[in-house]
């Protein structure tokens, strides 16, 4: 099953496979229940032909996973002053978790992510993003975009939240599929930038090389911390763009995660 969420004259509908759900239906409360019980909300409707935005709600929470992917950690020491940093935690048994953004800051398909004003070297990242009901269930996914400026974080790992959480910072889409953890295990990610309609980077990788399991980076995040409505988890990149190179205003970013396409277009910060 996919899930949309659309925007109409009458305000916002969430659909499944096309067909809106029943009127005040919302994510928050589809993930409030169990995964047995959410199927009984999913019924379809009517056709919706409005259009997609970003599948989660004002008031739920994107997280995010760092150095999951042995070519992340390898990037990261390549950029930092402190790569040790890098290394230690690709290594350790408590995994990088941090906050990203709240789902009223994220960006949808064909929206605009954008590049910091205060940076010089910024890149986007490809990532599977897990979909967790409220008791830490992963229910689906989505494909995510993390984007980050390298040069901030570089300087100094304590710079993350200024590298990682901004306005644009984030985007998703552009729909949730519904699926049982064992199908994300190997699932194909890949990358591609456009420059005045041509390429001028292209990556990809799997999930299967992951150097953690899903349940473990939810199981981290779950830790003393509640999710009422559910929560987003982006699970790492394992496509990092080489140094010299760095996004630029009027870029198209295409991120294939799974069945689902992400597309973006990159601006400048204020």
């Amino acid at each position: 099953m996919r899930l949309t969420r659309h925007v109409s004259d009458e305000g916002v509908v969430w659909a499944v496979d096309g067909r809106a759900l029943h009127a005040g239906v919302t994510l928050s409360e589809l993930l409030s229940l169990s995964s047995s019980e959410m199927g009984g909300l999913l019924q379809g409707l009517g056709m919706v032909e409005a259009p997609l935005t970003a599948p989660c709600e004002p008031d739920q929470e994107v997280w995010a996973s760092g150095v999951t992917y042995l070519r992340s950690r390898v990037e990261r020491e390549a950029e930092s002053t402190v790569a040790d940093v890098y290394a230690r935690v690709y290594d350790a048994e408590r995994p990088e978790i941090f906050f990203k953004a709240l789902g009223w800051r994220v960006v949808g398909p064909e929206g605009a992510i954008r590049i910091r004003r205060d940076s010089e070297w910024d890149v986007p990242e490809p990532e599977l993003t897990l979909v967790v009901n409220r008791f830490g269930e992963i229910v689906g996914y989505t494909a995510g975009n993390d984007v980050s400026s390298r040069s901030i974080e570089g300087e100094n790992p304590l710079y993350l939240p200024q590298a990682k959480s901004y306005d644009g910072s984030c985007a998703l889409g552009p729909a949730i599929i519904l699926a049982e953890p064992d199908t994300l295990r190997d699932l194909p990610i890949r990358l591609e930038v456009l420059r005045a309609g041509e390429p001028v980077y292209q990556g990809e990788t799997s999930t299967a090389t992951m150097r953690r399991s899903l349940e473990e980076l939810v199981g981290y995040l779950y830790r003393e911390t509640t999710f009422p409505h559910g929560a987003f988890l982006m699970t790492g990149t394992g496509i990092v763009p080489p140094h010299p190179f760095t996004l630029q205003p009027g870029d198209t970013v295409r991120v294939d995660v799974g069945e689902l396409t992400l597309v973006n277009v990159v601006e400048r910060g204020r």
